[in-house]
């Protein structure tokens, strides 16, 4: 289940996000079941995460990012460059409250 934000929502995330620094950084090996884990960890224990894909071809780091947000049930808040930033909700411990 994909999560889908209003624009204002995405605003908020991305002044939320500005500072961070990835917590994940892909490889050459791409997408493997090892770094979607540790990003589907660190969307439950953060809630708001960015990823760097180091993929040269625009489309094919688009797609990349596109199913990263599919598997682990987050949102794309924004993207620059090789840096997504994706949010999904904490079903533990919820700590971003977004505006309607």
């Amino acid at each position: 289940m994909a999560v889908s934000l209003t624009p204002s929502q995405k605003r908020y995330l991305r002044g939320l996000a500005h500072p961070l620094k990835p917590v994940v950084l892909m490889g050459a090996k791409g997408l493997t079941d090892a770094v979607l884990a540790e990003i589907d960890l660190a969307l439950e224990h953060h809630e708001l995460v960015k990823v760097k894909v180091s993929a040269d071809d625009r489309e094919a780091r688009e797609a990349t990012i596109a199913e990263i947000a599919r598997r682990t049930s987050s949102a794309l808040v924004q993207r620059v460059g090789h840096t997504a930033t994706l949010y999904r909700r904490s079903s533990e411990s919820p700590e971003i409250t977004l505006p309607r």
